[in-house]
């Protein structure tokens, strides 16, 4: 059907634009004097395409408006989801967005309920209805009211008074704390209509000297990483830190504006004053931990039990403090009310869309945890983060080929779900870079709960021919590198511990078999290796007491990997031109040579490292270690 493509289109367009929509919010419609196509719970209207409209029954529908509905307001609202559900055509096909039956109350065959910042600016201003009067005289503003069946009342009333009174089906209604409704008979229709309205608002804010982007000022990083680490720990749980986004000092909304900044902001930030206790108070007055906390001018936490949902956290915050500034230049923000704010924190339709946000989840070993991975991008790396991913962790993706991380990234999160990985960019032999990229992870995150040093390079050649400047870079990036990552990686988990309070974090370095025994003309990687896990060792007996465990895992050789089967640089074609393996005529040769050794017979692989992994991350009593994972090739005494 052209209709539904074209409101498809027009649904993404809106859907991608962040000044009318944050966190998919709002709603789109199109009928037929039969049907009515509109998006359902649960999909994004950046993304939505034709087919994904759900298809309700308008006879259905219209039974909302014509039974008898309970007098108590939850009762009602039940009553209500049920008459939407048995609209929806097939049966079961989906969840009908919440606000169908107002769409179903306007004559418009076209309907777009959004929730732009710059109107909400006016519907959440002490002064909007003054400002609306004057700024859209032909547009109809309804009172706040619940969201729901209470709206759908409100609204059908209103429109059905218009008709009865003015002869007219109004085209716009501002809803008080909350949004606009468009309705025209075309698309084109519908974005004239939006447009008009927008540079309305612009021109009035503009006339009274405010604004239209948030007001931000300059980050204090000292205080983001003195702070965001603990404030893991203090909102998290006993198994699980929490994730804290952290964003630039602003302004956050002073107390609850819309029903969708409660939903993924709450209707509270906590204004930190720097006493201890401000968590406390903060509990005991609202009842909740917060999920906004801000430090005026240093920083604002957002918190979430995942990244991705700290990461809404955030825009909601966001879009809440630019709201409350524009309202400034019409009397300044109406805040909900007690009772208008506790239906919303209490609203089941609402708790059904934090349901639908987090879905999909799948629960796994390390599900919630912040994990970094140096070297991530490729190799061994790349394929640790591919299984930690799995796992249900968070994984940083940190190499020196930013390019190669954020390709690597992008492609954990297609496999996993939004946001469950980034990239970072760092060389480890720089400490400079080293510390950027640990900031980098303490922003984003609010800290790390196990860090993989992975990354190393390895050139081998005879003591008698390797030159001064190879024997540098091998142990610069094996040796030091890995000491740079545990020098800044370590005071951010130790400030995740207060007073031994929440679960333990791991610094497991990836180390070698090399580094269990020599390795022919490989003197620089061997010696750097043995080198390492004596530093693990040293790192382990000084960090216990912050609750950081430190073990090196050592692998035996990833025969499938870039560092072996480069066909350029790769250790088969060094090995080969340097004579390592006697007789070997081909690549082929030297590879058959190397697995020989193996009494397993085959190359270490990724998935072997990583339960090794999870075992120094489980294992609450072993730390110092050097765990060999090579197929039997080296075994300890």
């Amino acid at each position: 059907m052209q209709q539904l493509d074209d409101l498809a289109a027009l649904s993404r367009r809106y859907g991608a634009d962040p000044d009318y929509v944050f966190l998919g919010g709002g709603n789109t419609s199109f009928k037929t004097p039969e049907t009515l196509y509109i998006k359902p719970s649960g999909v994004a209207l950046a993304t939505i395409q034709a087919d994904q409209f759900l298809r309700l029954d308008r006879q259905a529908l219209s039974r909302v408006f014509t039974e008898a509905m309970p007098s108590d307001i939850w009762e009602k609202e039940s009553a209500v989801k049920a008459l939407m559900a048995a609209a929806v055509r097939p049966a079961g096909a989906g969840r009908a967005s919440v606000e169908a039956p107002v769409h179903e109350t306007f004559d418009q065959a076209y309907v777009v309920h959004l929730h732009p910042a710059l109107v909400n600016g006016m519907t959440c201003a002490i002064e909007g209805a003054a400002a609306c009067r004057r700024l859209f005289p032909e547009a109809l503003w309804l009172d706040y009211c619940n969201p729901g069946a209470t709206l759908a009342m409100v609204v059908k009333a209103a429109l059905d008074r218009e008709r009865r009174e003015h002869g007219r089906s109004p085209q716009v209604v501002f809803l008080q704390n909350h949004g606009v409704f468009v309705a025209a008979e075309t698309p084109d229709a519908i974005a004239a209509l939006y447009d008009a309205m927008i540079e309305r608002l612009r021109q009035a804010y503009a006339a009274a000297g405010v604004a239209t982007d948030l007001a931000c000022g300059p980050l204090d990083e000292a205080f983001m990483m003195a702070r965001a680490p603990r404030v893991r720990t203090l909102l998290g749980s006993a198994e699980r830190r929490a994730v804290v986004s952290t964003d630039a000092p602003y302004e956050p909304a002073h107390g609850p504006l819309t029903p969708d900044h409660i939903v993924y902001a709450r209707s509270f930030a906590l204004e930190c004053s720097g006493a201890a206790d401000d968590l406390e108070r903060f509990q005991g007055a609202r009842g909740y931990l917060p999920k906004v906390l801000n430090k005026a001018g240093q920083a604002v936490f957002c918190v979430g039990e995942s990244l991705h949902d700290a990461r809404a956290v955030a825009i909601a915050a966001r879009d809440a403090g630019r709201v409350q500034q524009l309202a400034a230049a019409f009397g300044g923000a109406r805040f909900l009310t007690p009772e208008q704010y506790g239906f919303i924190e209490n609203w089941e339709v609402e708790s059904y869309r934090r349901q639908v946000r987090s879905a999909g989840r799948a629960a796994g070993r390390l599900q919630g945890r912040v994990c970094v991975v140096t070297g991530g991008a490729q190799g061994f790396g790349l394929g640790i983060a591919q299984l930690l991913a799995a796992e249900g962790a968070v994984v940083v993706v940190a190499d020196l080929n930013r390019e190669g991380a954020e390709r690597a990234a992008a492609a954990l999160c297609e496999a996993h779900g939004p946001d469950r990985a980034l990239a970072v960019a760092v060389n480890i032999a720089d400490e400079a870079s080293v510390a950027a990229m640990v900031r980098a992870v303490v922003r984003e995150c609010g800290g790390m709960d196990l860090f993989v040093a992975n990354a190393g390079v390895l050139k081998a050649g005879s003591v008698k021919a390797m030159t001064r400047a190879e024997w540098d870079f091998v142990t610069t990036v094996n040796y030091t590198g890995y000491f740079l990552c545990v020098k800044h990686a370590s005071p951010v988990m130790a400030a995740q511990n207060l007073d031994g309070r929440g679960p333990w974090t791991d610094i497991v370095q990836i180390n070698s078999k090399s580094g269990l025994e020599g390795s022919n003309r490989n003197g620089a990687y061997a010696g750097s290796k043995f080198g390492t896990i004596g530093l693990t060792q040293s790192f382990a007996k000084e960090l216990v007491e912050d609750r950081i465990k430190v073990n090196s895992i050592c692998p035996g050789n990833f025969f499938d990997g870039p560092l072996w089967s480069d066909p350029e640089k790769g250790l088969f074609v060094q090995y080969l031109s340097t004579g390592k393996v006697p007789g070997a005529r081909t690549i082929e040769d030297v590879r058959r040579a190397y697995e020989a050794k193996v009494p397993m017979g085959r190359g270490c692989r990724p998935e072997d490292v990583v339960r090794a992994i999870l075992y120094c991350v489980e294992q609450e009593y072993e730390t110092g270690q050097a765990i060999p994972v090579t197929g039997g090739q080296v075994m300890l005494n």
